[in-house]
């Protein structure tokens, strides 16, 4: 088959299912890249932030090979993956962690603009730190998701950007002039005796979110014989704290997102609490095999994106359910107008109210 934007019409991501794999803002960031990506020799051009492979795909189709490419989350990468199968260009790429291989040399970026800004001073700095001195960075975003303040986040790093005009409600900008940069480094800050570490993007960034704040304060006691996981994990708060009040249990926390990950893994080695907690970037628990758990902590995503998305939610209270042991619990707290208490009860298990504020409800699952 042979790749063209049009043939990318949709991925069925398991995350949102519908999601357009293609966008306006994809179409313009290889518009105005055109001419550097094709100038480009293999192993120059570098792809972050693309959504479901329609950036690094069409510059494979338009000739480009050795593109490394960075995805933060694993379901993006897959996709990725298995489009390039689709259309035959599983060759012309290799995915990479956010790390200096991947941009050491680079002459030409694409980056689909974060929503975050300190995910954004992340990318340019390690962009300046390792790219080749003439490397040109195409940051490209929808326009209602993009603001001022990030031209000033890549002036940090760029002596000098430029922004396109905009065409169907996205926008490019376009840095050069290398600055100093930097590797990233987690932002840190301590709550409650817990050293919180975050890189960019990672939910909550250094603080702690007020439902994973009201699932600690009710978490129950648990014995070295348990098997725990903090699902979709974060920063890793509830990892870290289920390891420092339990010397002797062993913890799994995993996410999608490799932020996420990266994050749980700093914030479990500034507690001392490093040995004890496992961290591993997985799509749902996919990983992990059935009836392998006794308790499973987790703060549901309600988002997809910037779009309310409910279906992510029992997708997880299944999973969860499959890797529970009979007689594990689930403990979950959600936003109390989303009202889970139904799908638990159906997917997982009896379920109970352990406590509800004017925002949040924790509950207690027990697989059947």
């Amino acid at each position: 088959m042979t790749f063209s934007l049009d043939a990318l019409r949709r991925w069925p991501d398991v995350e949102a299912p519908g999601l357009v794999a293609t966008d306006a803002a994809d179409r313009l960031l290889l518009d105005e890249s055109a001419l550097a990506r094709r100038s480009a020799r293999p192993g120059e051009l570098v792809v972050i932030g693309d959504g479901y492979g329609a950036l690094t795909l069409a510059s494979a189709a338009d000739g480009g090979r050795g593109i490394r490419v960075h995805q933060d989350p694993l379901t993006g990468e897959r996709a990725l993956a298995a489009n390039a199968e689709r259309f035959d260009l599983d060759r012309a790429f290799v995915s990479l962690p956010l790390s200096a291989d991947l941009v050491r040399d680079a002459r030409v970026v694409l980056l689909r603009l974060p929503r975050s800004l300190d995910a954004l001073r992340d990318v340019a700095g390690l962009i300046a730190a390792h790219a080749a001195d003439d490397v040109v960075v195409f940051a490209g975003g929808r326009v209602k998701h993009m603001t001022v303040a990030m031209n000033d986040v890549l002036r940090e790093s760029f002596h000098r950007v430029d922004v396109t005009h905009a065409r169907q409600k996205s926008r490019v900008l376009v840095a050069r002039g290398a600055r100093e940069g930097g590797d990233p480094v987690p932002r840190r800050a301590t709550h409650d005796g817990i050293v919180v570490c975050a890189y960019g993007g990672a939910f909550a960034g250094a603080a702690i979110d007020i439902g994973t704040r009201f699932l600690l304060e009710h978490l129950p006691p648990l014995s070295g014989d348990d098997a725990a996981i903090d699902f979709a994990c974060g920063t890793g708060v509830l990892a870290t704290a289920l390891a420092l009040r339990h010397p002797h249990l062993r913890v799994l926390a995993c996410d999608q997102s490799a932020a996420a990950v990266e994050s749980a893994r700093a914030t479990a080695h500034a507690n001392g609490v490093g040995d004890r907690i496992e961290v591993v970037r997985d799509d749902m628990l996919g990983a992990q095999p059935d009836e392998s758990a006794t308790f499973i902590a987790l703060n549901p995503p309600f988002h997809s994106g910037s779009a309310v998305n409910e279906g992510i939610a029992p997708r997880m209270f299944a999973d969860a359910a499959r890797v529970l042991r009979p007689g594990g619990q689930l403990w979950t707290v959600w936003n109390s107008g989303l009202r889970y208490r139904p799908a638990l009860e159906r997917t997982v298990g009896p379920t109970r109210q352990i406590a509800r504020n004017a925002k949040f409800t924790v509950t207690v699952s027990s697989r059947l």
